[in-house]
């Protein structure tokens, strides 16, 4: 109960994109946000489901031999599939060439431009970040700082009832689920979503209130 009362003082909800309040606009932008929100069921039940079974596998085999398998297994199929199209070809004494001629000579390299914005939105939210961790440490606000340590003592627990790789497949499955759950519920969860954050509002402020430590210097505004 303690980490959702303090996760949205801490990092406020509509900071976070698939969480918040998503305009029609953005919904429908990008690959990964259309799977997500499921607009292709097939496309999406695929990526789930590969994704989550690779999770799944690494709890049980190390990473390594998931990639071994995994590729065995695509090499296998690729190396089949090539010595049956040669069969096939001097059967039928056809020259269609190689299986797989039209894969090998597409251009599948992604232009530079795109890897410096996924660098660029990287390093925008990696500063943000250090730049909030910065405050909360360092004890800019008292209350927003205790919050935290609340928050990270509450993750203690959690980190004694899950080992990482669950944490990451329950993050995964949360991915794939929460954001069409709020997409159809999105009135209901709307309206609980604004009496918590007025209630946590309401306690912040008598907080800051009662304890005149945990105000803001002057110099800071």
């Amino acid at each position: 109960e303690c980490i959702y009362a303090c996760i949205p003082q801490i990092i406020p909800l509509y900071q976070i994109p698939l969480l918040r309040l998503p305009p029609q606009e953005y919904v429908e932008r990008g690959p990964v946000v259309e799977l997500v929100y499921w607009r292709d069921p097939k496309k999406s039940g695929i990526v789930f489901g590969t994704v989550l079974g690779i999770l799944l596998s690494l709890t049980y085999f190390s990473l390594i031999s998931v990639v071994a398998y995994l590729s065995l297994v695509l090499l296998t199929g690729t190396i089949s599939f090539r010595i049956y199209k040669n069969v096939l070809q001097a059967v039928q004494k056809t020259s269609d060439g190689h299986p797989f001629k039209i894969t090998l000579r597409a251009d599948k390299t992604a232009p530079g431009t795109k890897y410096e914005k996924v660098t660029d939105i990287a390093v925008a939210h990696m500063n943000a970040a250090a730049l909030e961790l910065r405050r909360l440490f360092l004890v800019e606000d008292l209350v927003d700082s205790i919050k935290f340590g609340v928050l990270l003592w509450s993750l203690t627990y959690v980190g004694s009832w899950f080992n990482g790789m669950t944490l990451i497949i329950i993050a995964f499955v949360a991915l794939f689920t929460l954001p069409k759950v709020y997409e159809n519920n999105k009135s209901q969860i709307d309206q609980n979503l604004d009496v918590v954050r007025s209630k946590i509002a309401d306690i912040t402020s008598k907080v800051k209130a009662a304890i005149p430590i945990g105000k803001k210097p002057g110099y800071y505004a």
